[in-house]
């Protein structure tokens, strides 16, 4: 059986960044992902990452703006620290070999983002988690005796002993079809979000849920799951992130009758307000009959207001999938755009340190709530929120290694989990295929759960999740074989999505307000009131979801009316 001091679920930024922290505390560290790390979805990250860097910005500035554009429900504490420890971090990239654009001056450049009241976006291009993510591997490969890397292992449950704390994982290896136990004094789920419980989504295929369902079964909190993000600038043919850097070079936001709406909904900010505004502004623009494009779905993208020169220099992998997706020159005509799925504020409930209730469970990352974007996330604090909370996960789940025993594993859920393998594989091949109920899951989220909401949408989707639940038991595959068997790791993933799934909508239907991502056309006003708290939830005795709520930490800004 496997031992590690500390190991960490997915090799992301949160993941790598973790890994790296940990290994540099001398403990031992390993780092497991069902994919090859840099094919991890950090990699789709593109417009840059937020560090008040700039001598006419100041941390407490770029906090101000998170806590704005959170709408208040972010907790300031986790806010301040990711805020002041930006700067330092970025810092730090640069120094070990992240390619930062740097302006004529060989100063690092700051481009503008989204909900920021000063230029504070460093950027590369706009490839910036793909630079990351590759210089953060090169320094796992030269810790390559203090980290071992289990690449393409699919974990299948996490394990708790007696005493409630987290020992390890049972997890599957992927290219052969072997289990094993592994046991850990400390263990980190860095495994991403849920996008795919969406279609379309911005997300990768492998964005399922994982570590929430894990975490939630396991008996840790999700909190402020209703919180979806849907990104403004997604292609309007399949769902493909447009970055928001197309934006904070000027391109404009036109619709049918080539006027920049943003106008009224973001006076003073226009296209640069934050993402759900912008995004309720584009949907009330389609929904009102001024769309573009098939049906009216869309409104135009224009970045040909953006020098040429520029557009190719910074803005160059989205020429690419203009031309390619699109069949679009983006230097020369209006691109169609639309609201698309690309990110959940919520996750693992934990504190700033990446700990989870549950003992020796840390998380960090888009499966974490730490929580520091609470009703909207402002772009390229993403980036930020994975290295900050990746290392400090990475630095407390070391500390509480060196004091810690090894635990003792037995391989009883390894045994279960086999069992329910086999199961899977064993289901006649009739009814519904796995592939069909989670289209029906992502086509149902996208419907119900997207930028404006309602109670009867909401529990329509409601009563099509518990249905697919129901489903899933008999949904059958094709592959019944051992060898990157991806049929049977779809099927473990449907199930990681609907529960995630669940508790998303239970968390929308809960919340009788309008807030940040969370826009109840039946409660349109942010009730601070009755309102300004935490949603969690968390499975009961009978193992079925539960609400509890608890307070938003509020250290030197009060709720206030927010516009830009």
């Amino acid at each position: 059986m496997p031992e590690h001091d500390v190991l960490i679920i997915g090799a992301g930024l949160a993941g790598q960044r973790a890994a790296l922290a940990a290994a540099q505390s001398g403990v031992s560290v390993a780092i497991m992902s069902k994919v090859h790390p840099v094919r991890s979805h950090s990699v789709a990250a593109a417009g840059g990452i937020n560090a008040a860097i700039s001598v006419s910005d100041d941390w407490r500035s770029h906090a101000y703006d998170t806590v704005k554009g959170s709408d208040y429900l972010g907790d300031q504490d986790a806010i301040e620290a990711m805020c002041r420890e930006a700067p330092g971090e970025v810092m730090h990239l640069e120094h070990i070999g992240v390619t930062f654009h740097r302006n004529d001056a060989g100063e690092l450049d700051l481009r503008a983002f989204g909900g920021a009241s000063i230029n504070r976006t460093a950027y590369v291009a706009d490839i910036t988690g793909q630079a990351i993510l590759h210089v953060l591997y090169e320094q796992l490969m030269r810790n390559a005796s203090t980290v071992a890397r289990y690449e393409e292992w699919f974990v299948t449950s996490l394990l708790i002993d007696d005493g409630g704390s987290c020992t390890g994982v049972v997890a599957r290896h992927i290219r052969s079809g072997a289990m094993e136990t592994f046991a850990a004094k400390s263990v980190i789920l860095a495994s991403g979000g849920a996008g795919q419980c969406f279609k379309p989504t911005t997300n990768a295929l492998i964005c399922t849920a994982d570590g929430l369902a894990q975490a939630l079964r396991a008996g840790a909190p999700l909190m402020d799951m209703e919180m979806i993000q849907y990104h403004p600038t997604t292609l309007l043919e399949n769902g493909l992130l447009i970055t928001e850097g197309a934006r904070g070079e000027g391109a404009h936001l036109l619709n049918k009758d080539g006027e920049r709406f943003m106008s009224k909904a973001a006076p003073n900010k226009m296209e640069l307000a934050s993402r759900d505004v912008v995004s309720r502004a584009e949907q009330i623009e389609i929904n009102e009959g001024r769309g573009v494009g098939p049906d009216g779905q869309g409104v135009y993208l224009d970045i040909t207001v953006v020098p040429r020169k520029r557009t190719l220099e910074a803005l160059r992998e989205i020429v690419n999938i203009g031309r390619d997706f699109a069949g679009v020159d983006i230097t020369r005509e209006p691109i169609i755009i639309r609201p698309g799925q690309h990110y959940i504020m919520g996750g693992v409930k934990t504190d700033i340190q990446g700990q989870t209730p549950i003992a020796g469970l840390y998380a960090a990352g888009e499966v974490a709530c730490v929580s520091v974007h609470g009703g909207n996330r402002l772009g390229a604090n993403s980036l930020l929120d994975t290295l900050i909370f990746g290392r400090r996960a990475g630095e407390d789940a070391a500390e509480r290694a060196r004091s810690t025993p090894m635990p003792a594993c037995s391989d009883a859920q390894l045994r279960n989990d086999e069992r329910m393998i086999a199961e899977i594989m064993a289901r006649p091949r009739k009814g519904r295929r796995i592939s069909e109920l989670k289209n029906e899951l992502g086509t149902t989220m996208n419907r119900y759960c997207a930028v404006f909401r309602e109670a009867d949408g909401l529990q329509s989707a409601y009563g099509t999740v518990k249905r697919l639940q129901e489903e899933a038991q008999n949904a059958y595959i094709d592959d019944r074989g051992t060898v990157f068997n991806q049929d049977v790791l779809g099927a473990i993933e449907l199930g990681y999505m609907l529960e995630t799934a669940e508790a998303i909508v239970l968390s929308a239907i809960d919340r009788k307000e309008s807030r940040g991502a969370q826009f109840r056309t039946d409660f349109p006003e942010r009730n601070d009131a009755e309102w300004l708290k935490h949603i969690n939830v968390a499975l009961g005795e009978d193992g079925s979801p539960e609400i509890s709520y608890s307070p938003v930490t509020i250290t030197q800004w009060r709720p206030e009316e927010r516009t830009y």
